[in-house]
């Protein structure tokens, strides 16, 4: 682990930021939601400050069953509302979202190590979303980490002034773009 871990950092090290801000870069077909999960969990456990939300299916692979966690309370948001099978809107639940930016206001307020944002996409692009809130944590330099479709990549550079960093979708790589805005990876 620590191989790559230091290979890792050599990779972070190319795409190093003056954000402590970063996006895991994925196709559509990545499965990146359980990785953030669990890198969110694994620092919690080692005792940082990790706030904010994830994304996670609840009773089925469909759309109506994914939800927004908040990292702090475990309260959960609708990512998506039924809008029924001839529809062809947008299916996105903003006012879902609205709720769930409570999540990151507080990681911001409460001066967290780390600050999740499931994604950065359709809403963030068009300045909704969980933008406003991603855009002060930036402005104070805080540690956030999102993930970003290659859809959105253009979008996710334009909004960061090309000053963060992209990541793969890997652990080792979340470890080492973390060491490096964190200064390590063992909490006192």
């Amino acid at each position: 682990m620590n191989e790559e871990i230091e290979s890792s950092a050599s990779a972070s090290q190319r795409t190093a930021s003056t954000l402590a801000a970063a996006a895991i870069v994925h196709t559509h077909h990545d499965e990146v939601d359980g990785l953030l999960a669990d890198f969110a969990s694994s620092l919690r456990e080692r005792g940082w400050k990790v706030g904010g939300v994830v994304q996670r299916q609840s009773g089925g692979t469909d759309k109506e069953h994914t939800h927004l966690v908040d990292l702090d309370s475990g309260a959960t948001f609708p990512l998506f509302q039924r809008l029924g099978s001839g529809s062809t809107s947008c299916s996105l639940d903003a006012s879902g979202v609205v709720a769930a930016s409570a999540a990151l206001r507080r990681a911001l307020q409460d001066g967290a190590d780390l600050t999740i944002a499931n994604r950065f996409g359709a809403l963030e692009a068009g300045g909704s979303g969980f933008a406003a809130e991603m855009l002060a944590l930036m402005s104070e330099n805080r540690p956030l980490l999102t993930v970003v479709s290659d859809d959105y990549l253009r979008d996710w550079r334009w909004f960061t002034g090309g000053a963060a960093a992209e990541l793969p979708p890997s652990l080792p790589a979340l470890e080492a773009w973390f060491v490096s805005i964190a200064g390590g990876l063992r909490r006192q």
